[in-house]
């Protein structure tokens, strides 16, 4: 009996297109769903008041402030803590200090 290979072959890249472009799709609109968009737009929020509040600093002081603890007491900054981790980094006081703002996991 005769078996046609290169149908068989076809069939078989067929369907591992159609696997491959299904992952895809899942994994599209898993990292492109509401709630990671959300969570990147309030970590960049976060990170752009503390920038800005530290600039904020510089001016009216002439040098970026220490630490985020003293652009809480002095400048009103409020982070919520208990969401997002915030590394402030101020390695001089005549340089912008680095942010990074990341979701805490509970």
């Amino acid at each position: 009996m005769y078996k046609d290979k290169t149908s068989s072959k076809l069939k078989i890249v067929l369907w591992a297109m159609v696997i491959v472009i299904c992952v895809f799709l899942v994994w599209f609109f898993i990292t492109k769903s509401p709630a990671t968009r959300k969570n990147a737009n309030a970590e960049e929020s976060i990170r752009t008041a503390v920038q800005q509040s530290a600039l904020q600093c510089y001016v009216v002081e002439g040098a970026y402030p220490p630490d985020l603890k003293y652009l809480e007491d002095n400048y009103g900054l409020r982070v919520n803590t208990t969401d997002y981790y915030v590394i402030y980094d101020a390695y001089a006081e005549n340089q912008l200090p680095d942010v990074r703002v990341t979701k805490r996991v509970h």
